[in-house]
This record gives structure tokens, C-alpha cells and sequence, in this order.
């Protein structure tokens, strides 16, 4: 018999015409598998760019702005040179060079980039200007570039300069119209600012402009170009000294001007970040630029470039370093994913591989037997799935690429190579593997009857070394973000899965004897088929076990940022909805707002921030209430719950019970003490009730009284808390006064993940953890695929032996009822254990609060139960269901057919 490797046969053609079903499978598989693996890096760049990009739109252009500035020119030059210093064409030629020395990747927007040169604000003696305090105003000069460019002319002209000096008399200028509104200026109105050594220089406006892009970083670096400001001096009191302050808006070619009045013009350079050109995975790059610009290299070739003296100032360093502390807060938990659902995946793959392994066994023994060499058999293998995995793979990395533009496409490419190459190497390892020795008869390769091997035992200790290591350091140091603490979950599923691998056999034989002895034969039947199921079922399982740890963790992450967010909004608004004013309420708004649709319970509160103890300078915040419907808003709510009757004097005369936050009850104990309300009127209160936080009043400094106690103004409601479930916010707000204060819970929870970096990565986490649980269904359905062929003809046999369709259903169903239960009940408790074990570790803060708006909460990792039983159940109805379709179907065709596809499938 010649070798296999010289018939020149069309193996790849013939191959596939043969199975075009299967080769259908295998590309889709692929596809799907390269383009999610394709998609995450790119989603995740997408957010990612997407909150650094809200975050600098976010803060002032001041912020975020790079203003280079230089002080006027030395006063030993001649005259000459510092004027020219001050020239457009100067400016301009030193910006091109400032421009072109900002390093990568930091870039210039050079529509909001700009340059001139300006004086600081400077007292004016026209008193038509406005003196709100008998204080003259004060203005300052700037001449800067692209003024035509950025404002439409309202009234007049632009101003004009002809051949400038420091000793011209009278320049033209412009105002905004917030300006001119604000000072009384006019067109053709005059300011004079004081000079040195000359006479006051005489500024006319010729025009009064309105901002094309008031929030733009042309106008809004810089404020005082744009809006006056009206500044107020420290002392006084409650009414203190004032004055305005506004700018003159000069043409360019007027700045040598400025050299003659009473304050130094000031060179400037302003530099804005490009939005668009802002990628996350620069930010290191980019603080280290904005470092250099600041006090580094750049800094010193930009001195050379313009002033000795020029500095540098931003603060676009700082919203870096507070984009990349919410970023390294949030990756760990999306790598979690990202790892669980890619270790699913692979195991899918590798199924896949091993399921065309087992379905042609027979084939390549022959082919063995007859001569065929390992490597040339793995090669026509593996050319065979690669004609089909490539294009598919290709494919699915083009989806991702048109799906989600803007992110980059290595990593893409790369991820979806590697899936690809996973899928090409699964069956040709697998079948060398399976084929490095030519047999003809195998023995049984069942998990009762074969022996783990050295080298296993030896690998599956080293993954539980790994795992313990991972678990311990994610404890001690918390998810920081590297490669093996974001494997901890995954691991402890994998270690699960060949612990249960391992015991699997043990339960089965202590449960066959008594089955033996059991007067049907189904149930021994179906224990002595679930014992003898095949040894390579370690990986369904490892897929199984590591998408329920995978599902449980990823939604007990969702479950506590859920939580966290709930409970922050219910802290700072005290109930679902709360209507607060600072005068009292109307008589008659209690009612109509329980007549509100969706409103099922309501407590009113008169609150008195300023409320004084006579013996203490700190205010404590004090509420009066109805303690009936306060006792069942703080019990609904779970802020502080107490009997009504605590808040409630029986003797009706004496000190007012009260409820106290821990800090006023550590200071007062439960003598009487007397407090100093706002209306001057004074009641004596004694602490009978101590609890952590209270609906009424946020913090923990507070006092809580029985409003029928307080007298005067102090009685009068100024807040009502309501709850219920579906509260309209527009009706509640139409209802309550203009003044007042409406706060939604609903709304308040919605602001805490306004960042696309904490909402674009839940939708990834979401995602990640629904791929995880689809491939564990279909690595549940490859398995069974896997078994059909033998479950059928044995079926077919027992059917000729008496074996009805019912009894035919029923032992499928049990037999495959022990791995799906194992699967389940693993699943769920390898799940609870992970959750338990990595909570000390994993801190929710970032991804589900604002730090700045939220108040102070524990984000932590909770046990959610839907989580954890739901996918469980899901897998035991599924192996049910599936058994009995087989069983169904298997029971319409004739048993004849079944025996001849049986015999054909069997071991030779």
C-alpha cells in the first residue's frame, strides 16, 4: 500500500464536498468568534476615547488650555525692537515655531488656538462707567489674533490701526455685547487708560461684537475677553466693596500700544488640545508632553523659541491624571470579563476541533494504518480548515472593523489571528494527538476507567497553585489591573472543573449498587451510561463551570453597581422624590401632591439648616416631622428605621424626644439641651433615638423632633419626601412652587455614570458575559452533539429488545441528567465561592459612582442570586430538552436505518 502522502488525490475539495454541513458550522463559528474577539479591543478604545474626550469638553478651556506667556520685552532694549516685539507678524512667526515644538501626541486646535498680547486690568477715570461702590472700573487691553474670525459684528466695525507706537494717542477697539450691556458703552464712546510718562491713552469703539462660539477655547481661556466680571473685595461684611472689570478688544496691529501705559503688556501663545486627536491609550504619552511643555525639554526650547522669561501653564495634567484614575478603577472588572468570555470561547473552539476528531476517528485510523504519516496527515488537516477558517475569519474581522470605526485595528487583527489560528490547530492537534500511534482497536476512554496521567496531575497542581496565588494576591492588593489577578475568576473555574472532573466517577458507582437492585432497568441503565461518559468531557465542563463563574461574578458586578447607585441616589434625596423650598410651603401642596400620579406615601418636614445649641458655635441641621409618616418613610426606605413612638412625649409637656445622629449624641448625651432656631425661637430637645442617617436630612449631623413641639414659623413645612415606583417628574414639578427644589431619585442615580467610560464599559462587561453564556450553551450542545450518534443506535438496539419510545426518553434524559446537574450545582457553587472569596479585592467606587456628585457609600462585590441560579437552571432545562428531542426524534425514524448508522459509528 503506497503512502498517503504521494496520491495526489484533491484531499481539501473532495473533504469538504463531502461535508459541506459541518464546514458550513465551522466558518460560522469563526466568523461570530473573530469578529466579538475583533470588536472588544475596539469597543473598549471607542469609550475609552470617547471619557477622556468628555472629560477635557468638561472642564474650562482655561483648564485645559496651554497658555505660554512672556513678559513684555526688556526695558534695555531700544524702543524699536520692543515694539516689534509686540508686532503681529513677530507673534505670528513665534507662534508657527511654538506650534511645531509641542510634542506628540499632544495636538494644537488651530481653529481655537491663538496668540496676541494683552495688560492686565487697570483702574479708568471715566466716571461715566459704572461704580456699583464708588470704585472705578477697570480694564484691560488685548490685542489678539483672529478677532474677524470668532465674533459677528452687532453694531459698527472691527477696529483698525495704521502704524502703531507706544506714544500714539488714540486706538480703535471692540467690545462684546456683554460688555458694552454691562459698562453703558456705546459705539464711539471713549475710555481712557492711564499712561506712563504720557498722556492717557484714548480708546474708541468702533463696534460691539457678539462670540460665534462663546464656549469655545478662543473666548473662553481667557473670560474677562468675553464677560465682564463683577469683582468683589474681601471684607465688609454682607455688603462689600465692588467693582467691574472688562476688556477692550484692540486690532493686532495695535499692541506696541500697550508699552506706554501704566501696567506691562504680556505676550501670549494660546495653545487648545485637538478633541478629536485625544486617544486614551495615549494618555501616559500625553501627560508626559504636557509635563515637557511645563517645566521639561520643551519648555526650554520654547524659551529659545520666544522669551527667556515665557512660562507655561495648564492644568490639562491634572484632567489626565483624574481620567486615568477612573480608567484603572474600571479595567480590572472589564478584564474579568473580557478573560472569562475569551476562555469560553476558546474552549468552543477547541470542542469544535475535537468533535471532528472523534466523528472521523474511524477514517483517520485507516489512514494511519495504511501508511499515512503524522505530520502529513495534521498538514492536509489543517489545510482543510484553513480554506475554511480564513475567509470566515477575515470576515468576521471586516464586521468589526465596519462596525465599530475609530478604534485601532491592531489589536483587532490581532485578536481575531488569534482566534483563527485557534480554530485552523484544533483539529489537526487533536487528531495527532489522538493518532500518534497506529492502533486499530482502542481501549475504553471512559472517566471510570482511565487514569490521570503524571504529567496532568502535575499540570492541573500547577493551576491550582496559580489560582491560589491569583486569588490571594487579588485579596491583598485589590484588582489592579494585571494579567493574573484579572484571571482569578476564571481560574477558580477552571480549578473546579478538574476537581469535578476527578470526582465525577465517585458518586455514580456509590449510586449504581442500589440501583442495581432497583426492579426497572432504567435508572441502572442510565448511571452505568452517565459513568462511562468519555474522558474528554473535561472540556463542556470547563466551559460550563467557567461561564457560570464568569456569569456569576460579571452579575454580581451589576448587581452591586446597581446597588451602589441606588442606595447614593437614596441618600441624597432622602426618599424617591423630594420637594424642598427655603420659605415655607403653600397650605394646600401636601394634598395635591398625593393626589400626584405614582405618589404612595408622603412626609412632610420642616427643616432648619442654621438651627444653633446654645452651647455649641456649630450649627446642627434640625427637622420636624409627623413621626407617624416619618416612622413609615424611614422604614420603607431603610434610612434609619425607629418606632413613631420614640419621637412622641407622652407627658406632652417637657423636653422634646429626638433622633440624633451618632457625632450630636456623642456631644449631648440624653440630658435635656436647648437649640436656637433660625426665627430666634428656642426649644429644648433630649436625644432618645440614635441612628446612623435619616431621610430628612443628609449627613451625620443631624436632629430629628415631632413638628406638633415646634412653635411659630419653625412648625411650617418646608419639604416633602415621597415614595413611590413610577413618580412623573414633570407633573410633580408642575404641581410644586417655581422656587422650589424638585429631586428625583431616579434622576439623581442617573447622574452618577455620566461618564462613557463607566456606561461604555458596563455595556462591554454586559456584553462579555452574554458571549460567555452563549458559547457555554453551545459548547452544551457540541457535547451532546458529540454523544448522539452512539445514544441513538443504542436506543435503536433497545427499541428491538422492548424498549418503548417513553422508557427510550426517559433514559436519555437520566443519563445525561448527572454531568448537566454536576455542571449546574459546580457552576453555582464555584460561583458563590469566587464571589466570596474575591470581594475583599474588587472595589465597585469607580464604575458605578461619580467621586464627585456621589455620597459616601460601599460599592462593593455582592452575591446576586438571579446570577447565580438562573444560568445554572438554564443549563439542567436545556440537557432535558435536548435529550428529549433526540428522544422524540430518534422514536419517528425506523430502527433499521438507526442500527446501520450505529454500526457504521462504532469503534472498529
Amino acid at each position: 500500500m503506497s503512502d498517503i502522502n504521494a496520491i495526489p488525490a484533491p484531499w481539501v475539495r473532495t473533504r469538504l464536498q463531502a461535508t459541506p454541513g459541518a464546514a458550513c458550522a465551522l466558518a460560522l463559528l469563526v466568523a461570530l468568534t473573530a469578529c466579538l474577539a475583533a470588536a472588544f479591543p475596539r469597543a473598549v478604545d471607542r469609550y475609552e476615547d470617547a471619557a477622556l474626550r468628555r472629560a477635557v469638553e468638561r472642564a474650562r478651556p482655561a483648564t485645559t488650555g496651554v497658555g505660554v506667556w512672556a513678559e513684555q520685552p526688556s526695558l534695555l532694549l531700544p524702543r524699536e525692537q520692543r515694539e516689534e516685539a509686540l508686532r503681529p507678524g513677530t507673534l505670528a512667526a513665534q507662534y508657527a515655531k511654538v506650534r511645531a515644538a509641542v510634542p506628540r501626541p499632544l495636538v494644537v486646535d488651530p481653529d481655537q488656538s491663538t496668540y496676541g498680547v494683552r495688560t492686565k486690568p487697570q483702574e479708568v477715570p471715566d466716571r461715566w462707567l459704572p461704580r456699583p461702590s464708588g470704585l472705578p472700573a477697570q480694564m484691560s487691553l488685548a490685542a489678539q489674533h483672529g478677532l474677524a474670525d470668532h465674533a459677528t459684528v452687532r453694531s459698527g466695525r472691527l477696529p483698525h490701526a495704521g502704524r502703531v507706537t507706544a506714544a500714539t494717542a488714540e486706538v480703535e477697539a471692540a467690545v462684546t455685547v456683554e460688555t458694552a450691556k454691562s459698562l453703558h458703552i456705546k459705539v464711539g464712546s471713549v475710555i481712557h487708560v492711564p499712561g506712563v510718562e504720557r498722556a492717557p491713552l484714548a480708546v474708541r469703539v468702533t463696534g460691539i461684537v457678539a462670540p460665534r462660539d462663546p464656549a469655545g477655547a478662543y473666548w473662553a481661556t481667557q473670560p474677562l475677553l468675553r464677560t465682564p466680571d463683577l469683582v468683589l473685595l474681601p471684607g465688609n461684611g454682607a455688603d462689600p466693596d465692588k467693582y467691574w472689570a472688562g476688556s477692550l478688544l484692540l486690532a493686532p496691529e495695535a499692541a506696541p500700544v500697550m508699552l506706554g501705559t501704566a501696567v506691562g503688556p504680556w505676550r501670549y501663545w494660546q495653545l487648545s488640545p485637538s478633541p478629536t486627536a485625544l486617544h486614551a491609550h495615549e494618555a501616559d504619552r500625553l501627560k508626559s508632553a504636557v509635563a515637557s511643555l511645563k517645566s521639561g525639554p520643551t519648555l526650554r526650547k520654547v524659551r529659545i523659541l520666544t522669551d527667556p522669561s515665557t512660562t507655561v501653564e495648564t492644568d490639562l495634567d491634572t484632567v489626565l491624571n483624574d481620567f486615568t484614575g477612573l480608567r484603572s478603577g474600571v479595567r480590572p472588572l472589564v478584564a474579568v470579563a473580557a478573560f472569562g468570555a475569551g476562555t469560553v470561547a476558546a474552549v468552543v473552539l477547541l470542542m469544535a476541533g475535537g468533535l471532528a476528531a472523534d466523528r472521523r476517528r474511524a477514517e483517520l485510523t485507516l489512514l494511519r494504518a495504511r501508511g499515512a504519516s503524522l505530520p502529513g496527515l495534521a498538514g492536509r488537516l489543517l489545510a482543510e480548515t484553513a480554506v475554511v477558517a480564513l475567509p470566515a475569519g477575515a470576515a468576521g474581522l471586516a464586521s468589526a472593523l465596519l462596525a465599530l470605526p475609530g478604534g485601532r485595528a491592531l489589536y483587532a487583527i490581532a485578536a481575531a489571528a488569534t482566534v483563527t489560528a485557534v480554530a485552523c490547530a484544533a483539529l489537526p492537534l487533536r487528531a495527532a494527538a489522538a493518532h500518534r500511534t497506529v492502533r486499530i482497536h482502542g481501549g475504553r476512554a471512559d472517566v471510570a476507567s482511565v487514569r490521570p496521567s503524571r504529567r496532568r496531575t502535575v499540570a492541573e497542581l500547577t493551576l491550582v497553585v496559580v489560582a491560589l496565588g491569583a486569588v490571594g494576591t487579588l485579596r491583598r492588593r485589590g484588582a489592579t489591573g494585571d494579567q493574573l489577578t484579572a484571571l482569578a475568576p476564571v481560574l477558580v473555574g477552571v480549578v473546579a472543573a478538574l476537581v469535578l472532573v476527578r470526582l465525577y466517577p465517585l458518586p455514580l458507582r456509590g449510586l449504581a449498587r442500589p440501583a442495581a437492585r432497583l426492579r426497572g432497568a432504567l435508572g441502572h441503565l442510565s448511571l452505568a451510561r452517565a459513568g462511562r461518559t468519555s474522558a474528554s468531557a473535561v472540556l463542556p465542563l470547563l466551559a460550563l463551570l467557567t461561564a457560570l463563574t464568569t456569569a456569576a461574578f460579571g452579575g454580581s458586578v451589576l448587581a452591586g453597581v446597581r446597588e451602589a447607585r441606588d442606595q447614593a441616589a437614596l441618600l441624597a434625596v432622602g426618599a424617591d422624590a423630594r420637594i424642598e423650598t427655603t420659605s415655607p410651603l403653600p397650605a394646600g401642596l401636601p394634598d395635591r401632591i398625593r393626589r400626584t400620579p405614582g405618589v404612595q406615601g408622603l412626609a412632610v418636614a420642616s427643616i432648619t439648616y442654621q438651627a444653633k445649641p446654645t452651647d455649641l458655635t456649630r450649627p446642627v441641621p434640625l427637622a420636624g416631622v409627623d413621626p407617624r409618616d416619618y416612622a413609615e418613610l424611614a422604614g420603607r426606605t431603610g434610612l434609619g428605621p425607629f418606632p413613631e413612638g420614640e419621637l412622641k412625649d407622652p407627658r406632652g409637656h417637657g423636653p422634646l424626644p429626638a433622633l440624633a445622629s451618632p457625632a450630636v449624641a456623642g456631644a449631648y448625651g440624653t440630658r435635656p439641651f436647648p437649640i436656637r432656631l433660625e426665627d430666634g425661637t428656642t426649644v429644648t430637645v433630649r436625644i432618645t433615638v440614635v441612628r446612623d442617617r435619616t431621610p430628612a436630612v443628609a449627613g451625620d449631623n443631624f436632629l430629628v423632633v415631632d413638628r406638633a413641639g415646634l412653635n411659630g414659623q419653625a412648625s411650617l413645612p418646608t419639604a416633602l419626601l415621597l415614595t413611590g415606583t413610577h413618580l412623573n417628574g414633570p407633573a410633580l414639578r408642575g404641581a410644586a412652587p417655581h422656587s422650589a427644589n424638585v429631586q428625583l431619585r431616579a434622576e439623581e442615580r442617573a447622574r452618577y455614570a455620566d461618564s462613557p467610560l463607566q456606561t461604555g464599559a458596563e455595556r462591554v462587561y454586559t456584553t462579555a458575559v452574554a458571549a460567555g453564556a452563549g458559547y457555554a450553551v453551545l459548547s452544551l450542545l457540541l457535547s451532546l452533539l458529540r454523544t448522539a450518534p452512539d445514544r441513538t443506535a443504542l436506543l435503536a438496539r433497545l427499541r428491538t429488545m422492548g424498549l418503548t419510545r417513553t422508557q427510550g426518553r426517559h433514559l436519555l434524559i437520566l443519563e445525561s441528567l448527572p454531568q448537566a446537574v454536576l455542571a449546574a450545582a459546580g457552576g453555582t457553587l464555584t460561583g458563590w465561592a469566587t464571589i466570596r472569596l474575591l470581594s475583599p479585592g474588587v472595589d465597585l467606587t469607580t464604575i458605578a459612582l461619580s467621586s464627585d456628585r456621589a455620597p459616601a457609600t460601599d460599592a462593593v462585590l455582592r452575591t446576586d442570586a438571579t446570577s447565580l441560579l438562573l444560568p445554572a437552571a438554564a443549563i439542567v432545562l436545556l440537557t432535558v430538552g435536548v435529550s428529549g428531542v433526540q428522544a422524540w426524534w430518534t422514536g419517528r425514524r425506523g430502527a433499521v436505518a438507526e442500527l446501520r448508522a450505529g454500526d457504521a459509528s462504532a469503534p472498529p
